[in-house]
């Protein structure tokens, strides 16, 4: 039962989300719907219903269902399956997962139920924790209200303090290693949050105060005690010392468990951006964000002796009484129109101009590493970067999870940046998340201090156009039915020339190797000439081609001429050789916002005598 093989990437596109299944190719995606429906099959086989795929990641896939006789108060079961095409010790993984979770013993942690093989396929069966993970809900509701983070650092605090306890046969602490909002599911109806995935999870090598954890002295006398057994978990989350192979020790969780916190109270997704936007910006109670400010510190004797505080002091922090005050809604430092679309928004971002992001010189530190994750999420786009870096390419990353189309251009000068964006929201219910993560987005371009051009364009994966041929040599043949897809609305005219944005702004892109021919140059220098807004992106991989695009003419009286143009682009296609990427996007005017460069946001706590301020 083998899932499907993993398309090649090109290293400079797509930001780290996984794809989405409008951007394989047919052959691809085929072969993921063959497999997900392989898995729901074993499952119903098993005894199982309401089967469905809930997640995956670059080691495997969840799906979740219910047993066939369900005992009063049995919950809802998750599977989770390891993909097949792994090398073994990869595979065996799972196995391993499993017996830790066993050692597991917590009211905050979903209990193992079995570990079973269905035709060699090994399966991870465990029970379901109801609501929503901390991910999502973050999407939803932007900044999570202040009292509602000290709840959640309160019982992530209860859980640490009893992974840190002599657990299992080993009688070692264990450490979770991959803490994040997406492993930490939300019960909105009681407030409780679950601990859930544990296949980063390892029995401590170190104890808290970095000291040796080994039953006999001829161990820690051995080579085992040099190496790491850590895993790595999500890089946007977990602190360096688990990043750069440090041994394992339940600091690394109060690493992951002050990234989270930071990332939900900050309307992020990552952990990136403490030194732009520090804790002791976002209305936390001063004690409270002084203390997660120092456990993101960059020195390790302040991030020790904040974690201890944390775990010592939070039951008392949580007895704190705090209500939720009102807030006015964000005001979006950059324009965001909104309007209800009737169409399934499958958003991509694509960014380009991101080199001059990293660090001259800056050391390739992790290329002995070898982790599918590392690769996906960190080497290829953020290694060689600052922190501030980092978090502004996350939070443009953050923007493609709301159903948005357009595109945006941050030019960094010495005496600040300028923004130019086209932000299309497409459910005005996600509003204030979704103005909270464009802020976000300028807050931390402003705190970078370089010169050059960032650029990124959000899609529609549904209107990505898939063209296959059989060999690398072949030429890419569009079908007869094939269309570059656009809507039409009138727009102001403008009468200031010199603001309509043109394709050609910045000239070529240094990171895009694709070299288009000559006959789709001209059809879309003739498109730049008609007032529109749009993008087009050529992603050319040595057995297929994808065209992703979204166009909105501005100038109905122009739709016969615009038309053609895209025919022409289309029917020059097969013109095309050589391999990577080739992207154009136009704004509709230019609207440009300048904000100067900062340091860091300024203080803002939660009042004192929050009652005072409710009145």
């Amino acid at each position: 039962m083998a899932p499907p093989s993993q398309p090649s990437q090109l290293q400079q596109f797509y930001i780290p989300e996984e794809q989405s299944i409008y951007l394989l190719s047919h052959d691809d995606a085929r072969k993921l719907k063959d497999w997900v429906a392989l898995c729901t099959d074993q499952l119903r086989q098993l005894g199982y219903h309401d089967i469905e795929m809930i997640g995956k990641g670059a080691y495997g896939f969840v799906f979740s269902g219910r047993p066939a006789l369900e005992r009063a108060g049995e919950t809802e079961h998750v599977f989770k399956f390891t993909r097949i095409n792994l090398p073994q010790h990869l595979q065996d993984r799972l196995e391993d997962e499993a017996y830790i979770l066993e050692q597991v013993e917590h009211p905050r942690v979903p209990r193992l139920i079995a570990f079973q093989r269905a035709r060699n396929q090994p399966i991870l069966v465990m029970e379901r924790a109801a609501g929503l993970n901390l991910e999502e809900v973050s999407l939803l509701e932007g900044r999570l209200k202040p009292r509602l983070v000290i709840r959640i650092a309160d019982q992530i605090a209860d859980i640490l303090r009893n992974l840190r306890r002599e657990n299992g046969p080993s009688g070692r602490p264990i450490v979770h290693g991959d803490i994040k909002p997406s492993n930490l599911v939300f019960d909105a109806a009681t407030e409780n949050v679950a601990l859930i995935d544990w296949g980063s999870s390892v029995f401590a090598q170190l104890d808290a105060n970095q000291q040796f954890l080994s039953p006999n002295v001829m161990e820690l006398m051995s080579d085992n005690l040099q190496q790491t057994n850590a895993r790595l978990g999500d890089v946007y989350f977990i602190g360096d010392d688990q990043l750069y192979g440090g041994l394992s020790s339940p600091r690394f969780d109060e690493q992951g468990a002050a990234g989270t916190l930071y990332a939900l109270a900050s309307g992020q997704s990552c952990r990136f951006g403490h030194r732009a936007i520090p804790a002791s910006a976002l209305g936390l109670p001063m004690e409270f964000a002084r203390m997660l400010d120092g456990m993101l510190d960059p020195d390790p004797e302040k991030r020790r002796e904040a974690g201890d505080y944390y775990l010592r002091e939070m039951p008392r922090l949580a007895r704190t009484v705090m209500i939720d005050l009102p807030e006015p809604a964000p005001t979006p430092l950059v324009p965001v129109w909104t309007r209800q679309s009737d169409r399934e928004i499958d958003t991509v971002v694509y960014s380009s101009r991101k080199s001059f992001l990293r660090q001259e010189g800056a050391p390739e530190t992790l290329n002995d590493v070898n982790d599918v994750q590392l690769d996906r999420y960190y080497k290829n786009f953020m290694q060689g970067m600052g922190e501030t870096e980092k978090a502004f390419l996350a939070a443009v990353s953050r923007l493609g999870r709301y159903p948005v189309e357009g595109g945006l251009a941050v030019r960094w000068e010495a005496d600040g940046i300028y923004v130019d964006t086209s932000l299309n929201l497409h459910d005005p219910s996600l509003k204030t998340a979704f103005t909270t993560a464009v802020n976000n987005m300028v807050n931390l371009a402003q705190a970078i201090y370089r010169q050059g051009i960032f650029k990124s364009c959000l899609f529609n994966a549904r209107d990505t156009l898939h063209i296959d041929r059989d060999e690398p040599d072949q030429p890419f043949v569009v079908t007869p039915d094939m269309q570059l897809p656009y809507q039409v609305s009138a727009a102001p005219e403008v009468e200031d020339r010199s603001r309509v944005h043109s394709y050609f702004e910045d000239g070529p892109d240094p990171e895009e190797f694709l070299v288009l021919p000559d006959t789709i140059i001209k059809s879309l220098e003739a498109l730049n000439s008609i007032h529109h807004t749009g993008m087009i992106i050529f992603e050319a991989l040595p057995r297929h081609l994808k065209i992703h695009s979204h166009y909105r003419l501005l100038d109905p009286d122009k739709e016969a001429e615009f038309s053609q143009r895209l025919d022409e682009i289309l029917s020059a296609v097969n013109q095309i050789t050589g391999l990577g990427v080739s992207g154009f996007m136009k704004m509709p005017y230019k609207d440009t916002r300048f904000f100067p460069h900062i340091e860091r946001l300024p203080e803002r706590y939660y009042p004192r005598n929050p009652r005072a301020e409710e009145a």
